[in-house]
Formats: C-alpha cells, structure tokens, sequence
C-alpha cells in the first residue's frame, strides 16, 4: 500500500473539529510514519490555507458544510484526468468518513473503507425536520444500500452493533478503538498534589446541542447546596456556546462555572489534573476520546448508557459509572464528590486502562483494515484488542 485518500467534512483545525477529526488525523499520521503518501480533503474555513502540510498529511480544502461532498469528488475525478488540487492521485484506498453523510467515494472506483464514529438518528433533527428526514434516510437506507460491498470501519463494539442493525454485514465491519496521546511533558499527572481544594467536575467536549452540557449545569446547581464551592470547569468550544452561558445564568451559577474556550493541549491537562471527577452527559459518542484522557489523571467519568459508545469506554462502576438521566447524573456526581476512597480506586482503575491506548495502537489497527480493502478483503471484529486487562469487572 503505497497511497491513502483521507475524506472528512471537516479538520482538527476547523472550529467545529473534534474527535472523530482528530481520530483521522492521527491516523493519518501514522500511516505517513510508515512512508505512505496520505492526503486528507476537506472543507474550507475562514483563515485555513487551501494547501497545507501537517504531519506528513497532505490537505486539501475546498467547500462548505454541505458542498464539500460534491467538491471532493469532482476533485478525485479531476485528479485522476491530470489537473485540479489532487491531480496525480492515485490512492490504493479511500477512507470515506461518515459523519452522518458519506462522500460515496465508492463511485470513483477505488477501494473505500467507510468510517463511521456512531449513528447520528438522535442528532438530526437538530438541523431541521427536512434536512434531519433527507439526512437520517442517506444515513440509514442509501448509505448501506450503496457500499453494501464495501469495509466498514469504527470505533467501538456499541457503534458496529448500531451499523449492524442499519443492514450492515457483521463481516464487513471492523472495530479499531481510539488512541490517546500521552500527558504533555511538564504536566503532573492528576494525583493528590494537582487536585483542587475544593469539589471540582470537568467537561471536555465541543460545545454543541447534542452534547447536552445543559445537564452538567444542572447537576452543578442541584449539588450546591450539599457542596457550596463546587465549581465547574467547562473545556471546549462551539456555536453553541452563548446559549450554554446564558443558561448558567439562569440557573445562577455563573460564579460556579468557568468556560475555558479551546485551550492548548497543556492547559487541557492542566486542568482535568485538577478535576476530581469528570461528566459527559453527551446524547451520542462513538466511543468518547474524553474519557480516556481524564483517566490519564486518575479521573473517573460519569456518562450516560444511552449514549452507546461510552458503555464501551467506561467499564460501567469500575473507572466511572454510566446513569440514564439527569438527576441521576447529578446523584452519582454527589456520591463520587463525598467519597474520596471509592473516587480514588476508580480513579487509579481508570488511569490503569488508560494506559491501554496508544495511537500507535490505533494506527496499526487501521493500518491492517486499510491493507485488507485494498486487496479486496474483509476485516471483521475488534483489531488490535487491547491487552487483557486486570481489572476487575
């Protein structure tokens, strides 16, 4: 395998990138540590160079939130008649990201591996009745229909049991869990010297409806009065910042929270060092890269079961606890905040299995499925597990 094309609506550097962004990316960068030629095509945003270099990754960028999908094939097309930003392409395979829409890049000829982080079905009507229709139908009906003789590539067992029940081949279906980086030199790791004086949770997500912060706030105010100086710190960005402030003043809390915005990735550290339990009260996450790094510091995550992905990234009363709601979110923080004995063994258990997941890890996962497609050969099941772990479930 000597060239990869890399689709994704968006990148790490757009100012609605996350995880699955940053997943690809990695990737991607991995895979030019072994001397293959990777290119990444996605959308534009204001200040990004049309062309630019990271990591050994080659992006192009051109389009928007929706014409980006067009733009990147035309691109491909044009690329291989000789002219246009991929001219000379010849990738030996495409990953095709899913973000609920796929590029149907299947329709070029070259062999596609399509990734999908989770199902967006509770996501799409955010963005309206007719667009969320059209979307969950591409999603749900044309995308299988269309790459039903494709790979299909995720992170999480929930996530592959999801693409199964949409119609999915078991067969196809390939599973390569997230990576972490290591803390930033510098960074103390969470222990009880970094830890504030005072009760304080974490959040670290793009600030967006889906990942519900509304009820981290929630919690916040309901826990007040059992711990007068709770405090939350609040990591991350997104256009659906100003309603999540307004809301903390609604609820009176203003002096309790603290938006950090995007932050460097030391100062990310920084801060969940100091934490002493994080919250990811998300609808939906495929896996929950968030999770892995607050357990870098000892911190266990409370999330919701009904989220899927984090069932597999929260061993559920072991390194955090999964709840169904708000109140028992809240509940569950109260628990953790006024035990410190039980906080510190999920803790120290979550920043064992954190030390499972490498991107190395994932690269190689990735690496063997892309490898298989390119031959025309199915990749099923967990690649790479991780080691067996010695925690007890």
């Amino acid at each position: 395998m000597r060239e990869v094309l890399l689709l994704c609506w968006r990148d790490t550097g757009h100012p609605q990138g996350g995880g699955s962004e940053r997943y690809l990316e990695q990737v991607g960068a991995q895979l030019a540590a072994r001397g293959i030629k990777v290119t990444l095509r996605t959308a534009g945003y204001p200040g990004a160079p049309r062309r630019e270099r990271i990591d050994g990754i080659d992006i192009s960028r051109a389009g928007g939130r929706f014409t980006v999908y067009p733009r990147a094939l035309a691109a491909i097309v044009a690329g291989r008649m000789g002219f246009g930003p991929l001219r000379g392409l010849r990738p030996d395979v495409v990953i095709d990201t899913q973000n609920g829409i796929p590029f149907f890049a299947a329709a070029t000829g070259v062999p596609s591996v399509v990734l999908v982080h989770h199902g967006h079905r509770e996501q799409w009507p955010v963005a309206g009745k007719l667009v969320g229709r059209i979307g969950w139908w591409i999603e749900s009906r044309l995308s299988p229909r269309v790459h039903r003789d494709n790979q299909y590539l995720t992170v999480s067992l929930p996530s592959a049991e999801e693409l199964a029940l949409l119609g999915v081949d078991r067969e196809r279906i390939a599973v390569v869990r997230n990576g972490a980086e290591p803390v930033p030199a510098g960074v103390v790791p969470g222990a009880e010297g970094t830890r504030a004086t005072h009760p304080r949770l974490a959040v670290l997500s793009r600030l967006v409806p889906h990942k519900q912060i509304e009820d981290a706030l929630a919690a916040v105010a309901a826990l007040r009065t059992r711990f007068p100086d709770i405090h939350l710190d609040v990591i991350g960005d997104g256009w659906w910042a100003p309603n999540l402030r307004a809301h903390a003043d609604d609820l009176g809390i203003t002096d309790a929270v603290t938006f950090h915005g995007h932050v460097e990735e030391r100062r990310k550290h920084e801060i969940l060092s100091a934490a002493w339990v994080h919250v990811m009260p998300s609808r939906k996450e495929g896996w929950g890269l968030a999770v892995i790094e607050a357990a870098q510091h000892g911190v266990p995550t409370i999330g919701y079961r009904s989220s899927r992905g984090l069932t597999d990234s929260i061993v559920d009363g072991v390194t955090g606890l999964l709840v169904d709601d708000a109140t028992a979110l809240a509940d569950a923080a109260a628990e953790l905040l006024a035990d410190p004995d039980t906080r510190l063994v999920m803790g120290e258990k979550a920043r064992a299995r954190a030390h499972e997941f490498s991107w190395e890890q994932t690269g190689s996962g990735v690496y063997e499925v892309l490898a298989a497609a390119a031959h025309r050969r199915f990749v099923a099941g967990l690649v790479a597990p991780m080691p067996g772990s010695r925690l007890n479930r």
